[in-house]
């Protein structure tokens, strides 16, 4: 399960000290293949990541979370074709049980939510060919401030309710441990599941706190690497980068764990819970849904039911992403799978769109004439003469399969559609843009034609050619154009299309599309102002969303509190939250950021964080990590001549939780 303010929680229901992971925006791994540790468990279970649902992240403790829910998402996963991509687990989170056990000291499952007892619901569930989990803590209670009966010192008598209810899976959480050593309470619980003689996968979710990949391959079949996952880009990005470095621990029967599926949950958008399932499968993690699946959306069945995707997670080889690159927030991921392909993750990190690049070589594939490309979203092949690139939309990620080609003239040639920036227009006033169209492939893309769309009323004019009678290996159709927004248009962000169209050497015709967005900004206004009065130009936060003149409440708009460091309150500035990114247009006019930064008061000890001002693409001012202890630091940065400002704040090392961060009375001056 999980919280808000989720390291100050189970701080205090723990009372333990949480040792964090260094992760940084910097992360760069060597991508060498290792060997999968071979867990002494070797049990024949989860050898590849456990598939299924868990029903936390959108029902929490609430009424709507009881047995008819449970059995109708066993239905879903039947009728709408999850189970035969291969999701197999129904799994209970917190709160089935009553807070109080029997005469007898047996668990009692909640007459209201479950009225016909917990092996009802299993029977129902194995009834269509799938597999029910349950969830308790090893603790005295559970973490729900209700007080659920934990599992600690009833381990053998709870294992064996599970098994005589037919339960396939447990979830064994960490609070209210008593300070009990983590390794012996959860080597317990799995000697008391393996006394009773069912086939149980022991799923431990101990958040990281005592670097479970270092001890518990042969006590459970994954465990949580990290603090409980939020439905915003912030909290996956974290949770990503503590988890990537760890590739070496997860193999079959014992998986890293970097909690569950926030895919279709509505705090990112479609293309932010593509990356996140993308590079869920790329790290071979567990994929436990962890939307209502009887309100999804059609786009979200499409991304949970990608079976190229899931294929990638589900590889028998066992083998976990490793890091090539990382430089920039252009992330380059690379696994291998079991019949000698890689498959490569091009991730965009950053707030607007990215040529992110990598090499066959690089990702450890053979010398080939050719290679096949396979593109896992657009479900299309190519051939690539060993380049690995395209263009990524912010938060985006393109997941591509790519394999040594003996047919190179089987697939069409890999085009790759770029842009030289997201352009920045001012209502009225026309703004440049280039684009380009680049052969890949080791054959020639013939007949190359290209087109730009925009919103009505745009005007979108070519100042050079669209058309090419052939674009050859390695060369690029370059066009230039002017876009011109209305006068009047708001300030936002507007879609536009780039599209080419290409033939293969076998006539085939291709086309291709690369989406992005144009913002338009107005110009900063001369002087000083303080940049929680300002319009930005996107701002992305780990808990809640960015807050003008209050610090960050982490729930919804406005739930903060006056800013307050070191004991002294600010009426101005910018409330947010690790990994938090603020972007405002200064147009070239402005030379100067100033601001006092610092981690909340109100996260009393809790919060680590650390300050970045960027120009454009360079690091002009950073603090270096700050914790709660340490008084406002002031920072100032000088940005004359920059386009773009970016005021960014890090997790300092530990994950995301507490870090409350303010830009205290934080000004700009053009």
């Amino acid at each position: 399960m999980r919280h808000l303010h989720t390291r100050t929680t189970r701080r205090r229901l723990v009372g333990a000290v949480v040792t964090g992971l260094l992760c940084t925006g910097g992360l760069t791994v060597p991508a060498v293949a290792q060997d999968p540790v071979s867990p002494a468990l070797a049990d024949g279970q989860a050898l590849t990541p456990p598939m299924g649902f868990n029903n936390w992240n959108s029902t929490n403790c609430r009424p709507e979370f009881n047995e008819s829910m449970v059995e109708g998402i066993a239905d879903i996963f039947v009728d709408k074709g999850l189970k035969a991509a291969g999701y197999q687990y129904v799994n209970l989170d917190d709160c089935w049980a009553l807070p109080n056990r029997d005469a007898d000291g047996k668990l009692v499952p909640d007459p209201v939510r479950f009225p016909h007892g917990i092996k009802a619901v299993a029977d129902y569930v194995h009834s269509k060919g799938l597999k029910l989990g349950i969830y308790t803590s090893a603790g005295t209670k559970t973490c729900n401030s209700a007080g659920f009966p934990g599992g600690l010192g009833h381990e053998y008598s709870d294992a064996q309710q599970f098994a005589d209810w037919g339960v396939d899976y447990l979830k064994y959480d960490n609070c209210n441990n008593q300070g009990v050593d983590a390794r012996t309470r959860y080597t317990t619980m799995r000697d008391a599941l393996k006394a009773t003689g069912r086939p149980i996968v022991f799923s431990i979710c101990e958040w990281g706190e005592n670097k479970p990949w270092e001890w518990a391959s042969d006590i459970g079949h994954l465990w949580r690497t990290t603090g409980d996952i939020s439905d915003n880009w912030g909290s996956m990005l974290s949770i990503l980068k503590q988890n990537l470095p760890l590739a070496q621990y997860a193999g079959p029967g014992h998986w890293n764990d970097p909690d569950m599926l926030e895919v279709g949950n509505g705090g990112m958008t479609d293309t932010e819970y593509r990356s996140h399932f993308s590079l869920w499968s790329i790290m071979a993690a567990p994929l436990l849904i962890g939307s209502d699946l009887r309100t999804a959306t059609p786009a979200t069945f499409g991304i949970l039911g990608n079976k190229e995707v899931i294929a990638v997670d589900q590889d028998p080889l066992g083998k976990q992403g490793n890091v090539v690159t990382s430089e920039g927030g252009r992330w380059v991921v690379a696994k291998e799978m079991k019949d000698g392909s890689r498959t490569v993750a091009l991730f965009n990190e950053s707030g607007s769109p990215q040529r992110i690049a990598t090499t066959a070589a690089a990702v450890g594939l053979p010398g080939a004439r050719a290679y096949t490309l396979r593109d896992l979203w657009q479900h299309r092949s190519y051939n690539t003469a060993g380049t690995i690139s395209a263009t990524v939309p912010a938060h985006g990620t393109v997941l591509v399969r790519v394999s040594a080609d003996r047919h190179t003239l089987t697939n069409p040639p890999a085009v790759e559609l770029g842009l030289s920036d997201a352009p920045l227009v001012q209502a009225a006033t026309p703004a440049p843009l280039t684009t380009t169209v680049t052969d890949l492939g080791r054959t020639t893309a013939g007949h190359v034609s290209t087109g730009l769309t925009g919103p009505a009323g745009w005007k979108i004019r070519a100042l050079s050619p669209t058309t090419a009678s052939a674009v050859r290996t390695g060369r690029t159709l370059r066009t230039k154009w002017t876009l011109t927004a209305p006068a009047g248009t708001p300030t936002g962000s507007y879609d536009l299309t780039l599209r080419a169209s290409y033939r293969s050497p076998s006539g085939a015709r291709v086309t291709g599309t690369l989406p992005f967005t144009a913002t338009v900004v107005v110009a900063p206004p001369a002087g000083t102002s303080y940049l929680g009065d300002l319009p930005w130009l996107s701002a992305a936060n780990g808990y809640g969303p960015v807050e003008r003149n209050t610090s960050n409440g982490e729930s919804a708009a406005g739930d903060g509190h006056p800013i307050t460091l070191g004991g002294v309150v600010y009426p101005k500035g910018l409330g947010v939250h690790a990994e938090s990114e603020v972007r405002y247009y200064t147009g070239k006019a402005c030379e100067k950021v100033t601001a006092d930064v610092g981690v909340d008061d109100e996260k009393g000890a809790g919060g680590t964080v650390a300050f970045e001002i960027w120009a454009d693409g360079t690091k002009v001012a950073s603090t270096g990590v700050l914790t709660n202890a340490m008084p406002a630091q002031p920072v100032t940065a000088d940005v004359t001549g920059a386009q773009v400002v970016r005021l960014v704040v890090t997790d300092g090392g530990d994950g995301i939780d507490s870090d409350h961060a303010d830009w205290a009375d934080a000004r700009l001056t053009c």
